[in-house]
């Protein structure tokens, strides 16, 4: 077992020590952090999940369940945040940032290499599904939160319109609506662009995770603040807790769904709050500090739930 839990998360935190090592030491600098995460966002991962969604059976993935675990969690995750901030003094868009980085794990970054590594190709159009949930409807309607915030006393039609073109403009949301096109329709690509776009693809998951490392070591952490415990304290135990309570306990989903809706709700916090901080000119520094502390607290969260499920032989 315990052979089993060092070969799924040694590959993982290895490779986030690599980056951070070579950010260390000025191998990488900024410029390459900041190319590889386009690079990842951009084209790896949309080719991984554009390949993974026409390929898959969508009458297999339609479990309605798993959605609503994941979806439910993660709102009641927020809201709990909401309440036990109610006295901390915060403006409504810091506030609003926060809440959705209390919830908002790093589905595509981690959450995918994790799980493929945990329960093989089997789990590969559950953990996409986690991400679509994560990087598109989340981070869409907590945009679509924000702007009608913004736009009170004012039209929002321009607000939702341009929440409209954010999300159309999302490259994983694309590349995942067009792999179920495919599949749909039962389209066949051509085997030579097939194994281009596997090529491209399989570079997702390491670039990923070095560009988490490169990330983690330019981010200057000064002490850690109440505000992120706060935050990393519901990420890490109460947004897996909440999930796993409905996706066991309501709707009693087979066990590798169940297991893939934990595993990837008990990821750190991803880059969309730090993101959102700065495309609406907040500070990102608390973003920053939940990310990094967030991140070495999962590796023990982790390990103990790959462990768990190691341990009951869900694997």
């Amino acid at each position: 077992m315990f052979a089993a839990v060092i070969n799924s998360v040694v590959p993982i935190f290895g490779l986030i020590f690599l980056g951070w090592l070579c950010g260390k030491r000025g191998l990488l600098n900024a410029t390459a952090t900041d190319a590889l995460n386009r690079f990842v966002i951009y084209l790896a991962l949309p080719a991984l999940l554009f390949v993974a969604m026409a390929r898959a059976d969508l009458n297999a993935m339609a479990e309605l369940g798993f959605v609503a675990s994941f979806t439910l969690g993660t709102i009641f995750t927020t809201l709990i945040y909401v309440w036990l901030s109610r006295n901390d003094g915060l403006a409504d868009l810091p506030r609003m940032i926060n809440g959705m980085s209390v919830s908002y794990a790093n589905a595509g970054f981690m959450g995918i290499p994790l799980i493929l590594l945990v329960f093989g190709d089997q789990a590969l159009p559950i953990a996409i599904i986690g991400t679509v949930l994560t990087v598109a409807v989340q981070f869409g309607y907590t945009i679509v939160i924000i702007e009608i915030q913004r736009a009170r006393g004012r039209s929002l039609l321009p607000a939702l319109k341009k929440v409209a073109l954010s999300l159309l403009k999302n490259p994983i949301l694309v590349a995942t609506l067009l792999g179920i096109l495919c599949s749909a329709l039962g389209i066949s690509l051509p085997v030579s662009i097939v194994s281009g776009i596997d090529l491209l693809g399989a570079a997702a998951t390491p670039c990923a995770l070095l560009t988490i490392g490169l990330f983690l070591a330019q981010t200057t952490v000064p002490a850690s603040t109440g505000s992120v415990l706060k935050i990393v304290s519901l990420k890490l135990f109460v947004h897996p807790l909440a999930v796993g309570v409905l996706a066991i306990g309501v709707f009693d989903l087979d066990p590798l769904w169940s297991w893939c809706a934990i595993l990837a709700t008990a990821l750190p916090v991803g880059t969309g709050p730090f993101m959102l901080a700065n495309l609406y000119q907040q500070d990102a520094a608390l973003s920053a500090r939940a990310i990094l502390i967030s991140t070495i607290g999962s590796v023990m969260t982790l390990t103990a739930l790959i462990a768990w499920v190691n341990i009951q032989g869900i694997a």
